[in-house]
């Protein structure tokens, strides 16, 4: 079997960095199908990631989130993805990462997550608090940075700029 050349973006950052409103802006603009992380672990286990979380706790939420990235990188492209925003902290995922697709990190200032979370729901509890996403985001800086090769800054920009951002960039 030949590997599929078609193009896979994947939009990986923090809790309120865009991916999801992002990843619709730039399908919308591609005419690519968009893989939601949400949408992904839905798919992979049947359930929701706060029934996951909730009920199983993080770790196993974890697991699940890395088996949709796995699958989502295993379909037919050209395809957006939208990433969990931790897989930067798992090897094989990384590894993954490294091996083929466009990896954008869509950055944004920890106030600027914390004002996005406050308007999302199904948020974690812990992610409303400006010193946790603070601590987060320092956590995996380097990690995005290393893996990304197209790098935006998405505060004060609304997600159709942000999506020909990429694709310029692309």
């Amino acid at each position: 079997m030949t590997p599929d050349p078609a193009p896979r973006v994947v939009l990986m950052g923090m809790m309120g960095s865009g991916k999801s409103s992002v990843g619709r802006a730039l399908s919308g603009l591609t005419g690519w199908r968009y893989l939601d992380n949400d949408e992904l672990v839905s798919i992979v286990s049947g359930r929701r990631s706060e029934d996951i979380d909730a009920n199983d706790g993080e770790a196993a939420l974890h697991q699940v989130e890395a088996e949709a990235l796995q699958r989502a990188l295993s379909m037919p492209g050209p395809l957006v993805i939208g990433a969990a925003a931790w897989v930067v902290e798992h090897p094989p995922s990384v590894e993954r990462l490294r091996s083929g697709p466009t990896v954008v990190y869509l950055r944004a200032r920890p106030e600027t997550l914390r004002r996005r979370i406050d308007q999302g729901s199904g948020r974690r509890r812990d992610a409303t608090d400006l010193a946790w996403l603070r601590a987060r985001a320092a956590e995996r800086e380097a990690a995005y940075l290393a893996l990304a090769r197209v790098v935006i800054d998405t505060d004060g920009l609304q997600p159709p700029a942000i999506a020909r951002r990429i694709l310029e960039a692309l």
